[in-house]
């Protein structure tokens, strides 16, 4: 199995459109077309949607160590919004640390115009190994 492989267990991500593209260690980078489905009343994507995304890149990035890593706390600041087309999440181990991860990812569109920037800090659980290829 590998990480992309292991990342499809996640199915609220998975039902939301959210597609791993890469992995590498401490990096991981994740897309997601909007499409009606994710619009708000407002008729631009909901921040659900974008903080799964954004989500599913962190997970991915902490993850990559292969050692099951949980998320702790999360945060998100929107400053654009969309309403069409795929977004991006790249996700950035800033801190890797054995048991206390911290992680940055950068939410943009197609054209690379930011969307919002979410922040993490996630818990290495001891013992717990993902069986699992890194190569996507």
């Amino acid at each position: 199995m590998t990480l992309k492989d292991f990342f499809k267990r996640d199915r609220f991500a998975v039902g939301a459109g959210v597609e791993l593209m890469d992995v590498k260690e401490g990096y991981a980078k994740a897309r997601m077309l909007v499409t009606p489905e994710h619009l708000n009343g407002g008729g631009v994507c909901q921040g659900g949607a974008l903080f799964t995304l954004a989500d599913l890149a962190c997970a991915a990035a902490m993850n990559s160590h292969l050692v099951l890593t949980l998320g702790t706390s999360a945060n998100i600041t929107f400053v654009a919004n969309v309403s069409e087309g795929y977004v991006f999440a790249e996700a950035r181990e800033l801190v890797d640390h054995p048991k206390m991860p911290y992680c940055e990812v950068r939410v943009t569109d197609e054209t690379d115009r930011l969307l919002a920037v979410f922040t993490s800090s996630g818990y290495r659980k001891k013992g717990a190994v993902i069986d699992a290829d890194r190569p996507l």
